[in-house]
């Protein structure tokens, strides 16, 4: 089942290490079938509050997006980002094809 790596960047310097973070990052999400689905363009706001820029990735399931962020070629990188951005990334499950709103009452 599809599964989704989530971050909402509130804050980015900008500088060289997040310009050669960004050089980097897809080489780390190949071996895992990972792809950029959205990556910071602006968000039309509907309803509460946003604050900072979205990124999702997509992976095939939710074992491909823990082992691409735990993987050495991630953490590698990773302080390149960490170091100089301010937000909060997640992982999560998507849902199987076929799924309905109320399916969630089954849980």
């Amino acid at each position: 089942m599809t599964a989704y790596a989530i971050g909402n960047l509130h804050s980015v310097d900008f500088g060289p290490q997040i310009i050669e973070y960004l050089e980097r990052i897809d080489a780390t999400l190949a071996p895992y079938g990972g792809r950029f689905l959205v990556h910071g363009n602006p968000v039309e706001l509907r309803e509460g509050q946003w604050d900072g820029d979205l990124i999702i990735i997509g992976f095939p399931d939710l074992e491909q997006a823990r082992a691409w962020y735990d993987s050495p070629a991630y953490q590698e990188i990773l302080p390149l980002r960490t170091e100089h951005s301010v937000g909060d990334v997640l992982l999560v499950g998507g849902v199987p094809e076929g799924y309905l709103g109320a399916d969630s009452l089954a849980h």
